[in-house]
This record gives C-alpha cells, structure tokens and sequence, in this order.
C-alpha cells in the first residue's frame, strides 16, 4: 500500500520553544541527524502548490513466541495493514477490540467505530482539514483482528488540546520541519482511554508490543519527526516510557460521585462559601425565565441539532476561530450512538437558547461542547448547562465521574477537582529529544506541584482526592 503526501509551507506555530530546552538542541545536531528526504506538511491551506511524493507504507510482520499460544499453527504471526478510512474496517471489529480495552465499566463512546467514522463521514477528521487517517490493522493468520490504532498524519496541531506548537517552533528555528507528525487519538477530544485497541487473547502483551513497534516503524517510513499518543490511559503511558517515548502529563477537572442521592446532598460536602455561591448561580437561570432540559437518544430531534450546530459556531466564531465539527457531524453521530448522547438545553419561551453536549460513558458522564445564541448572554449559564446538569445528570444515571472537558479552574469551586492526563512522544532527532525531555521533567515538576496546591485548597469541607 502506498500513501501519496504533498510538500507544503507549514503553519507558523503560535508560540516560543521555552529557551533553556531550545539552548540544548544545536543546529548541528539536526543537520547530522535529519534525513534528506524529510515530508515537511501536507494539504492544509497551502499558498503554495504542492509537490506529491509516494511513500510505501507497507509494516513488516511480527512473529508471536512463547507458551502463552493456544494455537500456534494459526496465531505465529501478527501481520500489520494500513487504511486510509475507518469505513474498511467492520464496525463490529473494531468496537469488539475497543470493548476488550477497556474495563466494562470504563466503556468509552468516543473510542467506538460510529464516533470516530462520523467524524470522517462528514468531512471533519480527513485530508483535507490535515488529519489524513492512516489507522493501523494487525490480524492473526486466519485474517483475524487482533487490535487497531486510531492513527492520523497531522500538518497542524490543531484540535488536540496538548499543545506542542512551541516544539514545532523550536524545531524550525533550528533549521529542522516539525510538519507533517502522526497522532494517535481521538480528534478534536481530549478524553482519556487506550490508545491502542487489542481483542483479549492469551498473546495480547504481544500484540500490543507489535503494534507499538509497526507505529514506530510506519513514522519512519513516512519520515515524520514525531509519533505522538495522546490521552492514553495510565497503563499504557506506563508501558510507553520502556519503549522510548517521552512522557508529559497535564491537568483537567473530573467531578466524582460519593454515592449522592441528589444535588443537594452534594452541596452539603462543599465549603459554606462554595455552596453559597453555586446555589445563587442557579437561581439566577430561574430569574432569567430559563427552563433546562435534558436530552438524551431519541428525545433529540434535527431541529436540536440545528440549534445546537448554530450555538456551536457562536462559540467557535468568538473563541477559536475555525470549527472542528460540521452541522453533518452532529445528526450523523447521534444516529449511530443513539442513548449514549445527552443533551442540555436552556429555552427561553420555548426556544433554545443554549445548550451543551454531553456522551454517557461506562460509569463516567463526558461534558464536551458549549454555546449560546449569538448576541444573548445570561449570566451563570454555562455553569449551569455544563457543570450542575451534568453533576445532576451523573446521579440520577448513577455514574461515578463527570469529566468536563479541558482546563478550567473556574470548576474547581464547583466541584470538580484536578486530576493528571497523560500523553507520549516518540521524537526521532536524538537531539531535540533530550531538549523536551528535559523540558518535560520540569514542566512535570510544576503540574504536580500545582495539583497539590489546588488539592489542599479544595472547595470540599473535608479532603477528596
């Protein structure tokens, strides 16, 4: 199989490399190291014409050893495919290895083949946005699936929500491309879960070692500078420091349920001055004559979805200046995801007026967008519609966490506490590597320290971790 890349100007990042890690990668360890070959971008809102270039793409095959094969005549062998689509995998394939990943309780719904094929269905994670698909396949002998990657040849850094443009920058300014790089995630959602998505079987250690190796194997190939995974769960970052990668951890703000009966009851574990505050933020949405609805599966018709798509560009328009997600992307998901989507919505005479879109998990409730009409602003809505729904949501649905998205201190005093998020990266050019190691080791020692600080200030009368 061949992939057809074309050459382009990339972007210019948004930021500095921090100047102490850039002083420890010289320009001449990037000309000695870098190949004379290197892909630089490709498709994204080039000013130039680009110039094509094919890349075989083919992974070798990786044998299987030891005693833990039940069936050595069928399963000596992983063999490795690449395809540019979702859509050439089964859906019942790839949620069964999704599924086995996970713990049952821990289901991830972006994880599954109808999130991740709508966003290429509708035109918001493909080629032509600079997320080209380049998912990996590794079967048995017999043809069958044993695990898939969600894998994609980034030109940009946008829509990842772990932000390395001032790597990309620092590569640069040293004479080196940062452009194109491969991504494993899920586009667009900063949501933790595996990364690399293995059926259960006696050689799934394995398989996941063979996998790793092709990723690594296939970026070589493509000569991209990077292969970076991003949100993965705490296992697998684990695993991946033995195999080279860079680690880096960040922070968000989950909500945990302690077996609340109501929303009441949950204030009643919050500070005085806490539970003050939030409940005179939701009287504010009664005199505004806000009505709040939840939304879930069926209950959430075309005409939501339009609304919603509408407050959605509001809120890109003003904020992040390009959309992700197209209107198709909202009907086509919900189609395929049916209960697993909740949506809030605040109405004003029996209008929308706002909303916020929420996916239900195993045992977890994922807040992930926001908007409001364009030109209206009521005052404490978006606590309200993201965060107290979604805490009176997760109760009455008895789930253990609500994940809110990315940053936001602002949701500490409503009760969502910071928790550590993890991300590895498999950089090629040994000197800029040890530049961002030493970066990460202090950028690491400063998100720690502010976990704990935010920890020991918390909003709750006793200590929750």
């Amino acid at each position: 199989m061949a992939v057809v890349l074309s050459y382009c100007k990339p972007s210019p990042p948004l930021h500095r490399f921090h100047r102490r890690c850039g002083n420890l990668w010289k320009k001449q360890n990037v000309r000695s190291s870098r190949r004379s070959s290197t892909v630089t971008a490709m498709f994204w809102k080039s000013n130039k014409p680009a110039k094509v270039r094919e890349f075989d793409i083919s992974l070798r095959d990786y044998p299987l050893i030891g005693s833990d094969i039940e069936e050595p005549s069928r399963r000596n062998v992983i063999s490795f495919s690449v395809v540019s689509s979702i859509l050439e995998i089964p859906a019942a394939e790839w949620d069964a290895c999704a599924l086995d990943s996970s713990e049952p309780e821990s289901y991830n719904p972006f994880l599954m083949h109808g999130f991740l094929s709508s966003l290429e269905e509708t035109g918001c994670a493909i080629r032509e946005t600079g997320w080209l698909p380049l998912h990996i396949v590794a079967k048995d002998e017999s043809e069958s699936i044993l695990g898939v990657v969600p894998l994609y040849l980034k030109s940009h850094s946008y829509g990842e929500f772990v932000f390395d443009h001032s790597w990309a920058d620092a590569y640069r300014s040293f004479g080196g491309r940062y452009y194109p790089k491969l991504q494993c995630c899920v586009p667009f959602t900063p949501v933790t879960g595996p990364r690399i998505l293995i059926r259960n079987n006696p050689c799934k250690d394995q398989v996941f070692d063979a996998i790793v190796s092709a990723m690594t194997e296939l970026a070589a190939k493509l000569q991209v500078s990077s292969l970076h995974i991003t949100f993965p769960s705490g296992a697998e970052w684990n695993k991946m420091k033995e195999k080279g990668f860079s680690q880096r951890i960040g922070t968000q703000y989950h909500w945990k349920n302690r077996d609340y009966k109501n929303f009441d009851e949950f204030l009643m574990d919050m500070k005085q001055s806490k539970r003050k505050n939030i409940r005179q933020e939701r009287k504010k949405i009664v005199t505004q004559n806000l009505k709040m609805r939840r939304l879930q599966g069926d209950e959430i018709k075309a005409r939501h979805w339009d609304s919603f798509y509408d407050f959605y560009r509001n809120t890109t328009d003003n904020k992040w200046g390009t959309p992700y997600l197209t209107r198709e992307f909202f009907h086509d998901m919900a189609s395929k995801l049916g209960d697993k989507v909740l949506l809030v919505l605040a109405e004003e005479n029996d209008e929308p007026v706002a909303g916020a879109l929420n996916l239900i998990g195993g045992d977890t409730l994922f807040g992930r967008l926001w908007g409001c009409r364009p030109d209206s602003y009521y005052p404490s809505l978006h606590f309200e519609a993201c965060y107290y729904q979604a805490i009176e949501a997760a109760i009455e649905l008895n789930l253990k966490t609500v994940e809110a998205g990315a940053q936001g201190e602002h949701k500490i005093q409503r009760g969502y506490l910071p928790v550590k998020t993890y991300s590895c990266h498999y950089i090629f050019d040994e000197g800029f590597k040890q530049a961002i190691d030493e970066f990460l080791v202090r950028e690491s020692n400063q998100v720690n320290f502010v976990i704990k600080l935010l920890h020991e200030d918390g909003p709750f009368k006793e200590k929750i971790e």
